[in-house]
């Protein structure tokens, strides 16, 4: 990876992954593996766990972005996830908005700071 950047990755819901890959961030890895995954009604959460966890291992993605309800799905996953890099984050889809109330990493970055580091 000498010289390249690295990925995005996208869980996510078919519109998600469709406006990402629109936007140029589908690759596949010289093992012919995609930075992606379409989540649909049939998808089994063993399937989306496997893929969070292997987008963890690759060396050649640097965020990770995650539908926010699936997210959820594998919480216990995430939870886990203590490194800086890959970084993910939870995006809203169209059919499910944000709530910052559940996303992981910003309660542990709200947990770093105190009110009177902002004064």
């Amino acid at each position: 990876m000498a010289g390249r950047g690295k990925l995005i990755a996208v869980i996510g819901d078919e519109d998600t992954c469709t406006g990402f890959l629109l936007g140029g961030i589908g690759e596949l890895n010289k093992n012919r593996k995609p930075n992606f995954l379409v989540v649909e009604k049939d998808t089994s959460i063993t399937e989306i766990e496997e893929t969070f966890k292997s987008f963890l291992a690759r060396n050649d993605i640097g965020i990770i972005l995650i539908n926010q309800f699936i997210a959820e799905m594998i919480r216990h996953a995430i939870d886990g996830h203590m490194q800086s890099i890959p970084a993910v984050l939870e995006i809203p889809s169209k059919e499910h908005p944000y709530d910052a109330s559940k996303d992981s990493i910003l309660r542990r970055a709200k947990g770093m700071y105190s009110a009177d580091d902002f004064r």
